[in-house]
């Protein structure tokens, strides 16, 4: 399922790369090209998706692509309602697309992609095999950002890719079991898990992460392995945060737009857990007090967020321990926990340098850690599987 929003340079290109894989494996996949744009869209925008409609068919049979169609979001009294953007372009896509799957042969997938992301001719191979011996209904495909066109791209898009990677490698270390990463472009899962959380949600931005959080909480959410997906690294101000944001932002203001969690914080929320993991019998007050002697911000951020009643109720409703640890994190889920690590770092735990807030988190799981960004990331990537 790929989103597209004046996309006709860059689509062409992701449908070429996805014919590369093998003819079997496309024969029994079908590719969905929603092309889309709000009501209030620019003349850019509406001319280039028209040029995309009159070129799907041709891409069609230049690609061999037997199963691609199209989606038409665009043409007038078909757009978009305003404020609406990419969740609800994937949501019209994904939902399309459970009428139309096979049944017949078991659970069938849904992958997203993106019109400006570039897959390998192992991508379908890996997906299928992921999904063949792994039990979780949700699954986080590796991926790595092209290079861009100049150093100064290059810098924005390797720190901004160190951002998201660090933080998962934070998480990590904190046992988090939301320690997986949330890229629109590299996500997949069952469709009975994609029914379980409910189908795709229709946020402007963050689409990708509430939908893995939810996958998570209903079916699980696995680590893919065997192929990479290679997202732009271009700047752009679609939507309010992300990728082309943040790259965007640091090319018009610099570096320091961007600055890392204190690995502090993760140690933090790594005590949290731990806590709350051992500690299953106690109850909301008594585990209230200890978040204290943690820190005195997660004592005050769980009060704020109501934790006691709400952990004094899933005692009651969860005898089994392993039912109950679950149900905590639904409640204490990726969004809470980003929340926190929001809080600490605006009260207490200050952004810094990725200079200064990497070596530490890379330390801490046992690698060495060179001196120079581009020389971080690619430890980084290694070290998760890229």
């Amino acid at each position: 399922m790929i989103p597209s929003l004046a996309e006709s340079a860059n689509l062409r290109l992701t449908l070429e790369s996805l014919s590369h894989n093998p003819a079997d494996l496309l024969d029994r996949f079908m590719v969905l090209v929603v092309v889309n744009q709000r009501v209030d869209a620019g003349d850019g925008e509406r001319n280039d998706n028209l040029a995309t409609l009159a070129m799907l068919p041709e891409w069609k049979q230049q690609y061999r692509l037997e199963h691609l169609c199209w989606v038409d979001a665009s043409s007038p009294g078909h757009e978009l309602p305003a404020r609406q953007g990419v969740g609800l372009a994937r949501k019209i896509g994904l939902d399309l697309a459970l009428l139309r799957l096979d049944y017949c042969g078991g659970d069938p997938l849904q992958v997203c992609l993106d019109a400006d992301t570039l897959v390998q001719p192992d991508y379908l191979p890996a997906i299928l095999a992921h999904f063949s011996g792994s039990s979780p209904g949700g699954a986080s495909i590796p991926y790595r950002h092209r290079q861009a066109a100049d150093p100064p791209g290059q810098r924005a898009i390797e720190r901004y890719e160190l951002f998201l990677r660090s933080y998962v490698l934070g998480l990590e270390l904190a046992a988090s079991p939301y320690a997986f990463h949330t890229v629109g472009s590299a996500m997949a899962c069952r469709a009975s898990a994609y029914v379980a959380a409910g189908g795709m949600n229709r946020r402007l931005a963050g689409e990708d992460f509430y939908f893995l959080q939810q996958v998570h909480k209903t079916s699980g959410v696995a680590p893919l392995t065997g192929t990479i997906v290679h997202p732009s690294p271009r700047s752009s101000q679609r939507v309010p945060f992300g990728t082309g944001r943040s790259v965007g932002d640091m090319l018009a203001e610099g570096e320091q737009r961007l600055m890392f969690y204190r690995p502090q914080v993760f140690a933090i929320l790594g005590e949290w857990l731990e806590c709350v993991a051992g500690s299953l019998d106690s109850g909301g007050s008594d585990l209230l007090a200890r978040a204290g002697r943690i820190a005195p911000v997660l004592r005050e951020f769980l009060e704020q967020a109501g934790f006691g009643g709400s952990w004094d109720g899933l005692l009651k409703q969860n005898r089994d321990p392993a039912r109950l640890s679950a149900a905590f994190h639904g409640w204490f889920d990726a969004f809470r926990t980003m929340r926190l690590i929001h809080v600490l770092s605006d009260q207490g735990y200050p952004r810094l340098s990725p200079e200064e807030g990497v070596p530490p988190l890379l330390a801490r799981a046992g690698y060495q850690c060179p001196e120079d960004l581009t020389g971080m990331l690619q430890v980084l990537r290694s070290v998760q599987g890229v």
